[in-house]
């Protein structure tokens, strides 16, 4: 390994280990189990989400059931209406889980929230469940962010 590569790899790994985790609501994991959330870049929290960007969303989570698929559906709760918030992948096997998921597996569910420039600025909560088979949410998180300009 050259200098410059075992650099980015060092950088890298004191980037990942100073990260701190979201402080999320489990909003009911019927049959799986969150231990961590994080997002990048999330400096502070709440999230500011800038418009036009894009953020990535990591759920280190364990499943209490097998299940052969999974589903993303994230909504953008404001004022206790929950709207939907589209996301580009909303298969959960796309998202960093080798399927089929596995009881009592550990697993990191990675995908990206894009912000649009059309979003208001405004404070609210994302909930972001992942369904199994049955329509049952292997987790089911929420966490506060501001959009901002």
């Amino acid at each position: 390994m050259d200098f410059r590569t075992a650099c980015i790899v060092w950088v890298s790994l004191i980037a990942f280990t100073c990260a701190e985790p979201v402080k999320y609501i489990d909003c009911g994991s019927a049959v799986g189990k969150v231990s961590m959330v994080d997002i990048k870049p999330c400096p502070n929290q709440p999230c500011q989400l800038h418009r036009g960007q894009s953020y990535s969303v990591n759920v280190t989570f364990s499943s209490a059931v097998e299940s052969q698929t999974s589903k993303a559906i994230v909504h953008g709760v404001i004022a206790g209406v929950p709207i939907p918030f589209p996301i580009p992948i909303q298969d959960g096997c796309k998202s960093g889980i080798a399927c089929p998921i596995q009881k009592e597996t550990n697993y990191h569910y990675v995908n990206d929230l894009p912000v649009k420039t059309e979003y208001p600025s405004i404070k609210l909560l994302v909930e972001w469940e992942l369904k199994d088979d049955e329509g049952k949410d292997l987790f089911c998180i929420e966490f506060p962010v501001h959009i901002v300009s």
